[in-house]
């Protein structure tokens, strides 16, 4: 639909993105439709996951927008060059996607586009999802024809690809084969046809190696072909990082029992002992007419016997206070 150019604002001395629709769409109200509704709709959200909008335009009679400068790279590029991902460091990005559609579908706006060529990851890490250029309002009309379809097939839900209503949860499921292709390095279903892709979405997709059990169960119901079993972004977000919890919870179990020493068990015995002799010996005198026992000087700390090992000092501890007992 567009090109888009790195420019300077002058007046804020910031790098900026300006997208410009193509020459041959201009005369296409459609088309030119379309692009204004994005800017539209993008301008009037703001969160740090989202590309932000500036301002919009014509010169030469060519609608433009400009857009924050993303330094950095889209999914796509980072997975091309690196491969699948570790699970943690796929789950850093899937969650901020989570955050930023759930801003949007909060606000009624659907992606209907979400693949990792929309998907810009910043330098310093932050996630931005880019191009609402065939987003729609869930109370709108719909611009295309009955049975056209847009997007990127790989991504689309079942219900996008047989032309029916969207709604946020086709974003979900979209999501849900970014995920997927990110932790395996391919997408869940490849087809060369639509009506390939409406076959096989009806069955699972193949199975996740080197994923956690978990982890996989929640791409899997992004994954359902109902949208109606797909959760939220939110709830989604909640599935991935629940993984992170049960985690710790399998590494906790996986913990040998504490290993105490046997000479620490013998001096602790003979602490034990001490104290329920000691114990014994108030009870006697409690047990004497109520009387209180007679005065004692405290024990001088050279009388407290000790050995080389702790072994010997508890013995020879044990044995000083059975003859101060007696």
């Amino acid at each position: 639909m567009a090109t888009v150019e790195l420019a300077e604002d002058t007046e804020l001395r910031r790098k900026v993105a300006v997208k410009r629709l193509f020459a041959p769409l201009a005369g296409d109200d459609v088309f030119q439709e379309r692009f204004v509704r994005e800017a539209r709709m993008a301008a009037a959200l703001s969160h740090p996951n989202l590309v932000a909008v500036y301002d919009v335009g014509e010169e030469d009679g060519l609608p433009y927008i400009v857009m924050e400068y993303v330094d950095g790279e889209t999914l796509a590029e980072l997975t091309a060059r690196s491969g699948p991902m570790h699970p943690d460091e796929a789950l850093e990005l899937l969650l901020q996607v989570c955050a930023g559609l759930e801003h949007a579908h909060a606000a009624g706006l659907v992606h209907r586009d979400i693949k990792p060529q929309n998907l810009l990851v910043r330098r310093d890490g932050v996630v931005k999802i880019a191009d609402f250029g065939i987003a729609r309002t869930l109370q709108a009309t719909q611009l295309t024809q009955t049975g056209t379809v847009l997007g990127t097939a790989a991504y689309l839900a079942p219900e996008q690809a047989a032309g029916e209503r969207v709604t946020a949860a086709a974003d979900i499921y979209s999501l849900g084969a970014v995920a997927y292709e990110l932790l395996t390095g391919r997408t869940p279903y490849e087809v060369e046809s639509l009506a390939d892709l409406a076959q096989k979405q009806r069955q699972s997709p193949p199975p996740m190696r080197d994923v956690p059990p978990e982890l996989e169960r929640a791409v899997l119901r992004a994954l359902a072909f109902k949208p109606s079993n797909r959760p939220s972004a939110a709830a989604f977000a909640r599935e991935l990082d629940r993984r992170e919890a049960t985690a710790v919870t399998e590494v906790l179990s996986q913990r040998r029992p504490l290993h105490i020493p046997r000479r620490a068990l013998l001096a602790l015995a003979a602490l034990v002992g001490a104290g329920l002799i000691a114990g014994g010996l108030a009870l006697a005198y409690d047990g004497d007419g109520g009387s209180s026992p007679p005065p004692q000087p405290p024990p001088r700390a050279d009388v407290l016997p000790r050995g080389e090992t702790p072994a010997d000092s508890a013995r020879l501890l044990a044995e000083w206070l059975r003859q101060r007992a007696g």
